[in-house]
């Protein structure tokens, strides 16, 4: 049943063209860089083998390059006021699979592959290897020349409202829909206490616990974040399946065990928790399925946000640096 259901998946994404993506398309480089696609999937792999949490970064960074400027690869430039630099770019991670697979693209076919498009194609890879859903990339997305820190307030935030989050995902064309379905990212995802400590210990300058987070879990999360612990320490987004790809997320913001408060508010809304429970249901099987088809749409909505193509931007040799 879910091969049938995937084969399925597949045919329709083939014919989900890059309407309204700003002239993307799919096999761009088809004829300019025909190993383009094999060169990235290959680098990204070699990685994940060797740290499967890259697979989040890569899907992370992806996420934040697009939320400020557009998909323009302007997440990867290096430079005291760059965008990476961005307190809500803290703990990004997975820039050096991005430079390797550009050098082997530079290598093969110098100046044809942009680093907006690298990204774009390695979160699709990380989230395959993750045992999740494969999809067609569009691609034709030029690399920006603009990157700055102070735009990053665009990016959303782990303490923003619901009301906060959808105008955040509005503005870049995204629906509640879009907003829920690509937070599931966090399914393979992890973030830092600094994030969310405050909801063990002090949650609205209270002294007490969160009272959203289901009770039980909360000695778990204490004992991994204290009070005046290290507040870079990594902690898995889905406490059941942390390197699968699947709706084990969504069951935990249902069942009260979200980590960050912006993942447990969708389920204190009627429009968004709706949706959540649509993915959670009861057992994996064609709900788990119905995540994995709208997740890749939700993806190729999202890398078509504000791209440059044609002669916009430019196509950078190093990725962390302007031309």
């Amino acid at each position: 049943m879910e091969v049938v259901f995937a084969v399925f998946v597949m045919t329709l994404l083939r014919g989900f063209h890059a309407q309204g993506l700003g002239g993307l398309e799919i096999g761009f480089y088809s004829s300019s860089c025909p190993n383009a696609e094999a060169i990235i999937r290959a680098t990204v792999e070699a990685h994940f083998n060797k740290d499967p949490t890259i697979a989040a970064g890569l899907l992370r960074l992806h996420f934040h390059d697009c939320f400020v400027q557009g998909c323009d690869g302007s997440i990867l430039i290096t430079g005291a006021s760059a965008e990476r630099n961005a307190l809500a770019n803290f703990g990004l991670r997975g820039f050096e699979v991005i430079d390797d697979a550009k050098t082997l693209l530079e290598a093969s076919c110098p100046g044809a592959v942009s680093c907006a498009d690298i990204l774009a194609l390695a979160a699709r890879d990380a989230v395959v290897l993750s045992n999740g859903p494969s999809w067609e990339v569009p691609t034709g997305r030029r690399d920006g020349r603009v990157s700055s820190k102070s735009e990053a307030s665009s990016l959303p935030s782990p303490l923003d409202s619901i009301a906060i989050q959808r105008n955040k995902f509005m503005s870049k064309g995204l629906n509640d829909h879009d907003l829920v379905t690509l937070v599931g990212a966090h399914t393979i995802g992890q973030t830092d206490c600094l994030f969310f400590r405050y909801r063990l210990y002090n949650f609205t300058t209270t002294g007490n616990a969160d009272p959203t987070l289901n009770q039980a879990f909360l000695p778990q999360l204490q004992a991994i974040c204290p009070k005046n612990g290290d507040g870079s320490k990594r902690v898995t987004l889905d406490k059941d399946s942390q390197f699968k790809f699947d709706v084990s997320f969504f069951k935990n913001v249902r069942d009260g065990n979200g980590i960050l408060e912006s993942d447990q508010r969708l389920w204190g809304e009627a429009a968004t928790s709706s949706i959540v429970q649509n993915y959670a249901g009861n057992v994996r099987g064609l709900l788990g399925l119905r995540f994995d088809f709208e997740f890749p749409k939700a993806m190729i909505k999202m890398s078509g946000i504000e791209v440059k193509t044609g002669a916009q931007g430019e196509i950078r040799k190093i990725c962390s640096m302007f031309n």
